[in-house]
C-alpha cells in the first residue's frame, strides 16, 4: 500500500475535516495514471465504510486502460455527452453562457463540457456496484453510498480527484454485457478519477441555517452556524 500522504514529497497532508469541506468535484484530468498503490489505497480505505450488518455488498469495477476498459469508457463517453446535452438544454445552461461566460453557471457548463468530451481519456472509471442479497429496495443505497464517498475522500487525501455520476444508467445494458456483470448486482454509481488539471478547494453549499432544524421540522437550530468565511451557493431555500 502506498505511504501515507504525509510521507509524499509531492503532496501535503489533508487533515481530515479540511478534507471533508474541500473535496470539490473534479471534471478536469491530467492525463497522469494513478499509480497501482495508490489506486490499491484508495479503494481500500473506500472499503472501510460501513455497511447494513457489515455485509460489505459495495464492490469496485476499476476501468484504466485494459481492451474493455477503452470499450466501455467509449460507451460511457456517447451516453454522458447524450445525457449533458439534454441537461445542458433544460437546465438553461446555454442561456446563462450567452447573458454571461464568466458567471458560475456558465464557469460549470464549461467544466462540464471539458468532462464529457474527454471522458474516453479519465485515467480510471469506477463503476461503484452493489451485490444485492435482497430483492431490490429503496433503502439499499445506504449499504454502498458511503463507499463511494469513502473512495472519493481518499482519492483527495492522495491528491486525486472525482466526480460521481449517474449517466453510466443510460447504458446499463451495454456495460452489463460488455464487462460480464451479473443481473443481481446494481450499478450504483459511476466515479471518474484522476490527477485534477486545477486543484481542489472550498466548496460553496447553502447556509447551514437553511439545513439543520432543531426539535422539531423548520425550527431554527441557533447553534447551527457557518465559520467565518464560508461562501455559499446560489441555490435558494424551496418556499414550499
Amino acid at each position: 500500500m502506498t505511504a501515507a500522504p504525509g510521507d509524499r514529497p509531492d503532496h501535503e497532508p489533508v487533515e481530515l475535516l479540511a478534507g471533508l469541506a474541500t473535496t470539490r468535484t473534479v471534471r478536469r484530468y491530467t492525463d497522469e495514471a494513478i499509480p497501482d498503490d495508490d489506486l490499491s489505497s484508495i479503494v481500500w480505505h473506500a472499503s472501510r465504510a460501513p455497511s447494513g450488518s457489515n455485509r460489505q455488498p459495495f464492490r469496485f469495477l476499476v476501468l484504466r486502460d485494459g481492451p474493455r476498459a477503452a470499450a466501455a469508457k467509449a460507451v460511457l463517453g456517447e451516453s454522458f455527452r447524450r445525457g449533458w446535452q439534454a441537461k445542458r438544454l433544460a437546465d438553461g445552461y446555454d442561456a446563462a453562457v450567452v447573458a454571461d461566460d464568466r458567471s458560475p453557471k456558465a464557469r460549470s457548463a464549461a467544466a462540464m463540457q471539458h468532462f464529457v468530451d474527454h471522458l474516453e481519456r479519465v485515467p480510471v472509471v469506477v463503476l461503484v456496484c452493489l451485490e444485492r442479497y435482497r430483492d431490490a429496495n429503496a433503502y439499499e443505497g445506504a449499504s454502498v453510498y458511503p463507499a463511494a464517498q469513502n473512495l472519493l475522500l481518499a482519492a483527495r487525501a492522495l491528491g486525486y480527484g472525482g466526480a460521481l455520476t449517474m449517466w453510466h444508467l443510460a447504458v446499463e445494458a451495454e456495460l452489463r454485457e460488455l464487462l460480464e456483470i451479473p443481473d443481481h448486482v446494481a450499478l450504483s454509481a459511476c466515479i471518474t478519477l484522476g490527477r485534477p488539471a486545477g486543484r481542489h478547494g472550498p466548496v460553496r453549499r447553502r447556509p447551514i441555517a437553511e439545513l439543520v432544524f432543531d426539535d422539531g421540522w423548520d425550527r431554527p437550530a441557533a447553534w447551527a452556524v457557518d465559520p467565518d468565511g464560508t461562501r455559499h451557493s446560489t441555490w435558494r431555500r424551496s418556499s414550499r
